[in-house]
């Protein structure tokens, strides 16, 4: 799993922090994602919200308010 430079730019931006044991979870979603044929999922792991090219195994955005968020341009979602 890998992370795009806008990605890890949203991440340094809004302090967001990853545990081993949310980015297993986040990998974990990712391998949901493509058991189901899913090509562009919303992750969500505790209160982070995830964009995720399922084909390139790629975090597109990452977002840790999802009050009023709206997501575009996904076809699935795995809540983990």
């Amino acid at each position: 799993l890998k992370f795009s430079k806008h990605a890890n730019e949203r991440l340094a931006n809004r302090n967001i922090n990853l545990s081993a044991e949310q980015m297993e979870r986040l990998e974990n979603g990712t391998t949901k994602a493509r058991e189901k044929g899913i090509q562009e999922s919303l992750v969500m792991v505790d209160d982070l919200a995830f964009i995720l090219n399922v084909k390139n195994k790629t975090i597109v955005t990452a977002v840790n308010d999802t009050s009023n968020a709206v997501f575009t341009n996904i076809d699935g979602a795995i809540i983990n």
